[in-house]
């Protein structure tokens, strides 16, 4: 017997929906961006419990023991996960999301006898394989537990096509038959699908494919609505996948390509990924004593910050010698790239976690004009992002992508492990010329070295 009647439950229903619109609102900001995940995760809450006390179900035990079970391998893999490795963890639990998807319409194939309704459980079939499969290779590129470089071989195309008609034939006869092992065959044409699509990906371009696969997981879970006659996972589904839509189109603008470009242009050589190739030119070398009087002395210092500062965890020292610099007048800002580090918004994070003001923190558009009256612009694990080929090298992978203007500031400094190069594997030619310096090293300990200067100057 149910415990709430059907008006209760679409009440519920409804106050869910609208926290995780809020939600969203939410995450649009760094400043509101905490709140907005805890609005999320109690409209998650408040649509888990509404089913628990609005449907008959059964094998409650068993339901119940997944969700312990799930909690207790959840809650510490994401409190314990790096902050290099949030991408990891991104594309995981939306493969998660997107494989449980396709698992629940596989299940409710046999109970359905509306071609509808079919045509929705093969929709989320298709869909929710090709996510999970998708996120998989994203992790395993991330976690660089294979090639970060496009996977290309010859006939790719074709393969790819034979696959797609494979599964749009399948589809079809399991609409109308409702035909469990050609269901089965869509799930594995569906996983292929997942695999041969983002293969060819590689370099800078792995974070935006993320963003594209969690818009199909969302298209999955709201079609599994469908299938499951509840509103909530439609609406919910739906906000995931406009969202993550946008965001990937976003993305892409801000690496100056398409969504179609970044998919397909390893067939053509266009993708992000170069040589990995380390030049012989000599560069400016400086010590963390020449770097702390460049920015003790200066008026105006921009922080760039990348990748490796979130591999080295030196946010906080980082934030630390931003208030140094600012006790001694220095007007300091951190300029951010929408692309920065592995996922978006990610370098806000890192950031964010070490306290450094919302005010701080500027997007490119913003900052760009404004590197014209810096006196030292401090790139700490960035590279790609501030690279001149993509406004000087048309043959370049990442030409036409917008970049920090970092070659305006009077001084640039550099703070790199080493020579080799970025995640697109491209070569910054701005490290060879005259206005610039570098500085070898962990981007923490570097870090900590010119903050114990400036505090001795």
């Amino acid at each position: 017997m149910s415990l709430l009647n059907p008006v209760w439950t679409s009440l519920l229903y409804l106050v869910a929906a609208v926290f995780f619109i809020l939600a969203l609102r939410g995450l649009s900001s760094p400043r509101t961006a905490r709140r907005g995940n805890l609005i999320g995760a109690l409209g998650a809450l408040i649509g888990v419990v509404t089913v628990f006390l609005s449907a008959q179900l059964d094998n409650v035990p068993w339901i119940l023991g997944a969700i312990v079970v799930g909690s207790a391998v959840a809650a510490p893999v994401a409190r314990g996960v790096k902050m290099t490795q949030m991408p990891q963890l991104v594309a995981a639990f939306n493969g998660v999301g997107g494989g449980a998807a396709a698992l629940v319409a596989l299940l409710e194939l046999s109970h359905a006898g509306d071609p509808w309704v079919r045509l929705a459980i093969v929709f989320t079939l298709l869909i929710g394989a090709v996510s999970f499969a998708g996120s998989g290779v994203t992790f395993a590129k991330l976690q660089e537990l294979m090639t970060t470089r496009p996977v290309v071989f010859r006939g790719l195309p074709v393969v790819m096509a034979a696959v797609l008609l494979a599964a749009v034939a399948a589809a079809v006869v399991v609409v109308f038959t409702g035909s469990l092992p050609l269901a089965l065959l869509l799930l594995v044409l569906g996983l292929a699908a997942g695999i041969l699509l983002v293969l060819p990906v590689g370099g800078a371009d792995v974070p935006i494919v993320i963003s594209l696969l969690n818009a199909f997981t969302g298209l999955a879970v709201a079609a599994s609505g469908v299938v499951l006659g509840n509103v909530l996972l439609v609406v919910a589904g739906t906000l995931v996948g406009a969202s993550g839509t946008i965001l990937t189109r976003a993305m892409a603008a801000a690496m100056g390509r398409s969504v179609a470009g970044i998919l397909f242009g390893a067939f053509r050589g266009g993708s992000t990924a170069g040589s990995t190739a380390v030049s012989e030119r000599p560069v400016r070398s400086s010590s963390a004593e020449d770097v702390a009087v460049l920015l003790g002395y200066a008026q105006r210092v921009i922080i760039v910050p990348g990748y490796g500062l979130a591999v080295a965890q030196g946010q906080h020292t980082a934030a630390e010698l931003a208030l140094a610099l600012e006790s001694r007048g220095i007007e300091v800002d951190f300029a951010i790239h929408p692309v920065a580090g592995r996922m978006p918004g990610h370098m806000n994070v890192l950031l964010a976690e070490a306290n450094v003001p919302y005010e701080s923190l500027k997007e490119m558009g913003e900052i760009n004009p404004e590197f014209k009256t810096a006196d030292v612009a401090l790139v700490v694990g960035a590279n790609d992002v501030v690279n001149p080929a993509a406004k000087t090298s048309s043959g370049s992978p990442i030409y036409g992508m917008p970049i920090l203007e970092v070659a305006d500031a009077r001084q640039v400094v550099f703070l790199k492990r080493s020579m080799r190069p970025g995640f697109a594997g491209i070569e910054n030619d701005l490290l060879y010329e005259p206005q610039t310096s570098l500085l070898f090293g962990d981007a923490k300990d570097s870090l900590a070295q010119v903050l114990g200067a400036v505090k001795a100057l």
